[in-house]
C-alpha cells in the first residue's frame, strides 16, 4: 500500500508537508503506520499548481528518502495546491510511468489501494478507453486506468459521478475476472482549483485518510496518515466517502458506485 499526502490553502512550501513534519510523507515512505506495507520504496512523486492550468510534475524510481532532488525541490517551490504520493507496488514494474501523481491536462490524480486481480482483465479495462485518449496510458498500472475511466466518465462534469461509475466499472470486472479484494481505494485529485478525495472498499478495510484545517497557515491537508503524531484536530473521513475541499470548507458525502 502506498502513502500520499495533499494541501490546498495559501502557498506554502511543499517540504512543509513533503519533509519537514515529524511523520512527514518522507518518514511514511521509510515507516508507515497505518499501511499494510511500512516501506514505501518503489518511487515517489509530487504534482504542483501555480500560475499555469496545467500541474507541474516531478516522478522518479528511487526511494522517496533517498532522493536530494526531491528535498530541493520541496524545499524551494511553493503552492496553493498539490498531491504528493510514496509508492508500493502491488505487482507491476518500478518505473517512471508507474509513479504517481499521473497528470492529463489540468487534472492531477493519485491513489493509493488495488483492484483485485487486475492483471486478469488488465487488457479489457484497457479497451474502455477510447483512441483519443489512450496515448495517456503510459504505465500499467490500475491506479492509471480508474484515472483514465474517470476521464473519460466525465470528471470535467462531475466528478463524484464520473468516479462512482468508474470504481464501480473495474469493482465488477473484478468480481467477474479477479480477486478479493475487489477494490480499495484512497485516491486524492484535482483540476487545479479544488481538492477530491475518495475513501472506500469493497470489503471492510478501506484505506485510511484524514483531513486537517489549520487557521493559522489558511490551508489544509489531506494525508493517508496525520503528519505530526501529537496533533489534535485530524479528522478521519469515513468508508464510503467523496470529498470535495475548497478554501476552508469541506464537503464529505456518500461515495456509491453502481454495481
Amino acid at each position: 500500500m502506498c502513502r500520499w499526502a495533499a494541501y490546498i490553502g495559501h502557498p506554502c512550501y511543499l517540504e512543509d508537508i513533503v519533509t519537514r513534519p515529524d511523520h512527514s510523507l518522507i518518514r511514511q515512505s521509510i515507516h508507515a503506520n497505518e499501511a499494510k506495507t511500512a516501506t514505501n520504496a518503489d518511487g515517489f512523486g509530487v504534482a504542483w499548481y501555480d500560475s499555469r492550468p496545467e500541474p507541474g510534475l516531478f516522478r522518479d524510481t528511487y526511494p522517496a528518502w533517498s532522493d536530494a532532488n526531491l528535498r530541493s525541490i520541496t524545499a524551494q517551490v511553493r503552492s496553493p495546491l498539490f498531491l504528493a504520493h510514496v509508492r508500493a507496488s502491488t505487482g507491476t514494474a518500478t518505473s517512471r510511468n508507474n509513479c504517481h501523481p499521473f497528470a492529463v491536462g489540468r487534472w492531477s490524480f493519485m491513489h493509493n489501494g488495488q483492484i483485485g486481480g487486475f492483471e486478469n482483465f488488465r487488457r479489457r479495462a484497457d479497451m474502455l478507453i477510447p483512441d483519443e485518449l489512450y496515448h495517456q496510458r503510459k504505465g500499467a498500472t490500475d491506479s492509471e486506468v480508474l484515472f483514465l475511466l474517470g476521464l473519460v466518465e466525465g470528471l470535467d462534469d462531475d466528478p463524484k459521478l464520473a468516479m462512482e461509475i468508474a470504481v464501480g466499472i473495474l469493482q465488477r470486472m473484478s468480481q467477474d475476472k479477479g480477486t478479493t479484494p475487489h477494490m480499495r481505494i484512497a485516491a486524492a485529485f484535482s483540476d487545479g482549483e479544488t481538492l477530491y478525495a475518495i475513501r472506500y472498499a469493497s470489503d471492510d478495510h478501506a484505506p485510511t485518510i484524514y483531513h486537517r484545517w489549520s487557521a493559522s497557515r489558511r490551508g489544509r491537508a489531506v494525508v493517508s496518515e496525520p503528519l505530526f503524531t501529537d496533533q489534535p484536530g485530524w479528522e478521519a473521513v469515513p468508508p464510503g466517502s467523496f470529498c470535495t475541499f475548497r478554501g476552508d470548507q469541506a464537503s464529505i458525502r456518500p461515495f456509491e458506485p453502481p454495481l
